[in-house]
C-alpha cells in the first residue's frame, strides 16, 4: 500500500535552515514524481518544489527559487527539501506529494503535512 512518512521541520529564525525528509513506501517503480505543497494559516494550498525523474527536471516556485533545494534518493525513494534562508512567510504545514500528474506531483499520495515555522 502506498503511503509517505514525512519528517523534519520544526522552528527556526528567520535566516535559518531546515530540511524536510519524505521517503515513499509501496511503489513498484522510482520513476514516479515527488513534489511538496505548503499551506500557510489564511491562505491557500500551493506547490512548493518537485522533481521528476523521468525528465531529470525540478521545479521551484518562485518564492523560494535560491533559497530551496530539493534533492532525491532513488535508492530509498527519498526525496529532501533542503530550505535555506528561511523567512516568516515560509511558515506553514508542508505536505509531500508523490506520483502524481498534475502540477508539483498533485493527484497521487499525500503525506500527512508536517509544520515549519520561521519566526521574525
Amino acid at each position: 500500500q502506498v503511503h509517505l512518512v514525512e519528517s523534519g521541520g520544526g522552528s527556526s529564525p528567520a535566516g535559518g535552515s531546515l530540511t524536510l525528509s519524505c521517503q515513499a513506501f509501496g511503489y513498484t517503480s522510482r520513476d514516479f514524481c515527488m513534489g511538496w505543497f505548503r499551506q500557510a494559516p489564511g491562505k491557500e494550498r500551493e506547490g512548493v518544489a518537485a522533481i521528476y525523474p523521468r525528465s531529470a527536471l525540478t521545479i521551484y516556485t518562485d518564492s523560494v527559487k535560491g533559497r530551496f533545494t530539493l534533492s532525491r534518493d532513488s535508492a530509498n525513494n527519498t526525496q529532501y527539501l533542503h530550505m535555506n534562508n528561511l523567512k516568516p512567510e515560509d511558515t506553514g504545514l508542508y505536505y509531500c506529494t508523490a506520483g502524481g500528474n498534475g502540477g508539483y506531483c498533485d493527484g497521487g499520495s499525500w503525506g500527512q503535512g508536517i509544520q515549519v515555522t520561521v519566526s521574525s
